[in-house]
């Protein structure tokens, strides 16, 4: 490997630009590895497949074909320049990471994890949750903020107010603003209106750490598979996917 790169957020550059960027002359005449389809349209960044193109790469292996590409697309562009692009390579891996955007594509509002303890007697203590990777969080006290503050530049801005008792229009409206994922904490308020209205695709319960023997709580998670239980300082934390949540991109 000679260079790798992430697309840190909108408006920079994408993956491919940083990892070419990384390799430099030593691009040329090897294989780009990517998650997604290399885009074919030029807006803030430049066009990937042009950048592949330009860097000399011979060989392009794509996981996932991006459903917003533009076009005919950017494969379709890279093989029409005589680079080798084969695609579908480690696909079912590379969907559950980019599962919450592909869902929220597909239906236009976010992808949306509930977290919260079930030890708390008040429905608003909240777990301990490494927030960065959500584009907007919403807390019990029905506060919104961005994950990583600052992390989408000015080209993100989230809505002042959010519609009160409506999940569904807060949901949109979120959307609208640019998130893609959602991150709602403790029990009431917004996390309370999404679970009653089916509008949660993960669970991230946090269980007071018992005794194997011990009933450990009620997991309303009827409708979801539990994808993970590990143990977390004192508590155990269950997660859990919706299993009817329609995200593979044809």
């Amino acid at each position: 490997m000679i260079g790798e790169g992430f697309h840190r957020r909108k408006g920079e550059a994408h993956a491919e630009g940083n990892a070419l960027a990384a390799a430099g002359l030593g691009a040329r005449g090897g294989t780009a590895v990517v998650t997604l389809e290399p885009c074919n349209h030029v807006g803030r960044a430049p066009a990937c497949r042009a950048l592949l193109i330009e860097a000399g790469i011979a060989r392009v292996v794509v996981a996932v074909i991006d459903p917003t590409s533009r076009g005919e697309g950017g494969v379709a562009e890279l093989r029409r320049a005589g680079v080798d692009v084969e695609v579908g390579v480690l696909r079912d891996e590379a969907e559950l990471v980019l599962r919450p955007w592909l869902t929220a594509l597909g239906r236009g509002t976010p992808f949306v994890t509930w977290a919260y303890r079930a030890d708390s007697e008040d429905g608003r203590r909240v777990p301990a949750l490494d927030v960065r990777g959500y584009d907007a969080v919403v807390g019990p006290d029905g506060q919104l903020r961005e994950g990583t503050p600052g992390g989408h530049g000015d080209t993100f801005v989230l809505p002042g107010e959010l519609p009160q008792g409506e999940p569904e229009k807060v949901l949109q409206a979120l959307y609208a603003a640019g998130a893609r994922s959602l991150l709602v904490l403790g029990e009431r308020g917004l996390a309370e209106q999404c679970a009653a209205a089916g509008l949660v695709d993960e669970v991230l319960v946090h269980l007071p750490d018992r005794a194997s023997s011990s009933p450990g709580g009620d997991l309303p998670l009827a409708g979801f598979r539990i994808s993970a239980v590990r143990r977390v300082q004192d508590h155990v934390l269950v997660q859990a996917q919706r299993e009817d949540a329609p995200f593979r991109a044809r």
